[in-house]
């Protein structure tokens, strides 16, 4: 008699893997969370990772890029804190940054992503002691503010957590990313530096992205894509 035992095992590591995987789902805008995928865009590789930063899924995640038109537009003050909210709390240590992307003329419910990109807030590591420990890791929620600096328009504002607990090789890092779209109201009037683009900002031989966290451990951590920007 055939024994299930390798297939069950197999099918338990699979489900593991699975379960261990996160979406930034949903926008909270004053304290309330808006629903899964009302102003997020929609991925469409459930909650797998991108692992290729020369893809153009590194911009919004795979699909983002397409559900744009279906995806609600929320308003948000200059100088407000607003956030997104998960499906279930991170489970890879790694870092967190946010970016801000003006959509131009064509409005973000067209808009490619394809223009500068400025950080706006990022959450690294603390080293020493002989430990390296990742604040993101074990949270489910992240709040931060819009720049009261940022010029009134519409604009993808783009989360992204990486993994990085097979980041010791090349490709090996995972990339957790959603865009949400909002329409900024005030009267900022400023102008970000520096900017990057999507692709092209990660080779994905940065220190951050290539790297062992858990032998030797690391001493200091650098945070990818440079620093925030100022307006």
């Amino acid at each position: 008699m055939k024994s299930f035992v390798p297939v069950l095992a197999g099918l338990a590591t699979f489900c593991d893997l699975v379960s261990a995987h996160y979406r930034f789902t949903s926008l909270v805008v004053g304290g309330t969370n808006t629903g899964e995928y009302v102003n997020v865009r929609r991925n469409t590789n459930y909650n797998s990772p991108v692992v290729d930063v020369s893809s153009k899924d590194i911009v919004c995640n795979a699909g983002g890029l397409s559900s744009g038109p279906a995806t609600g537009v929320a308003t948000v003050v200059a100088g407000s804190t607003v956030g997104f909210a998960m499906d279930q709390a991170i489970y890879h240590d790694g870092p967190v940054t946010v970016w801000l992307s003006p959509a131009g003329s064509s409005g973000v419910k067209n808009y490619d992503g394809s223009g500068s990109w400025y950080k706006i807030y990022e959450l690294g590591a603390q080293t020493g002691n002989g430990q390296i420990k990742f604040p993101a890791s074990n949270q489910a929620a992240f709040n931060f503010q819009i720049p009261s600096c940022t010029p009134p328009g519409e604009y993808l504002l783009r989360i992204e957590q990486i993994g990085l607990h097979q980041a010791s090789t090349k490709g090996g890092a995972q990339f957790y990313i959603s865009c949400a779209q909002i329409k900024v109201t005030g009267s900022g009037s400023g102008q970000f530096s520096p900017a990057v683009k999507f692709p092209g900002a990660y080779t994905g031989s940065e220190p951050g992205i290539l790297i062992n966290i858990y032998y030797p451990v690391p001493t200091t951590y650098t945070i990818p894509g440079g620093p925030v920007a100022k307006c």
